[in-house]
């Protein structure tokens, strides 16, 4: 009798046929068997893992920390909210509030500068900010083409705010542009804190003193609206 010599294919498969029914076993079983594997090789699985769900058992805050911001407003300037009741009362109101440029509607001419516009302290506290929030668009000096925007975006209209209009305008309109924002300009209440605004307020006032037009305008009346739309 002839003998028919084995087909090393035909041998291969038939070995390799066990293998890969186990292995679709185990994926039709999922993977609960290859990880009862790796426990008992390596003492461990990434299933069998400590998890917690959003907002379960959080870690507390720090001892002593304090947080970065409260819904109280502080009892004073310079002062940290922790919990305790809120230290001033601050009406809400909007853009529709702001009403004649400068002057503003009566929930706007009802606020009142809680701080010292010649202290040293709030002149510093008012240029930090203001050169970290307004000086790209209104300049160093307070002059819209000195604007570090002007040179990108030269269409783009910067208002002087140490000029003659702002001058005129009132401490109360100007804290509550920067709060609700005003035409171009956007709201930075969400950025800058109630004391804070009155230090940029004051920290404007301080530019409008260097280009001499806070004294010429002191006693004048609110201007009115530029023609082009461009008045905060």
């Amino acid at each position: 009798m002839r003998n028919t010599p084995t087909n090393p294919v035909t041998s291969r498969g038939r070995w390799m046929r066990p293998l890969v029914a186990a292995l679709a076993l185990t994926t039709l079983a999922g993977c609960k068997p290859l990880d009862d594997g790796m426990v008992a090789i390596f003492g461990r699985s990434m299933r069998d893992q400590r998890s917690f769900d959003p907002y379960e058992n959080t870690r507390p805050a720090p001892e002593h920390s304090v947080a970065f911001a409260a819904g109280n407003f502080p009892t004073a300037d310079g002062v940290v909210n922790l919990g305790q009741p809120e230290g001033v009362a601050i009406p809400p109101f909007t853009q529709f509030d702001l009403g004649v440029p400068g002057v503003g509607g009566p929930t706007i001419q009802g606020l009142v500068n809680p701080t010292d516009p010649t202290s040293a302290q709030s002149l510093a506290r008012g240029e930090e900010l203001y050169l970290r929030f307004c000086v790209v668009c209104h300049g160093p000096d307070g002059v819209g083409a000195n604007a570090y925007v002007a040179a990108k975006h030269p269409l783009l209209p910067a208002y002087n705010v140490s000029g003659a209009n702002v001058a005129a305008y009132s401490d109360a309109y100007i804290y509550a542009m920067i709060r609700v924002g005003r035409g171009l300009m956007p709201e930075y209440g969400s950025r800058i804190t109630h004391y804070d605004r009155w230090h940029v307020v004051n920290y404007v006032r301080q530019l409008q003193r260097q280009a001499g037009t806070l004294q010429a305008q002191a006693d004048a009346p609110a201007p009115a609206p530029d023609a082009d739309g461009g008045d905060e």
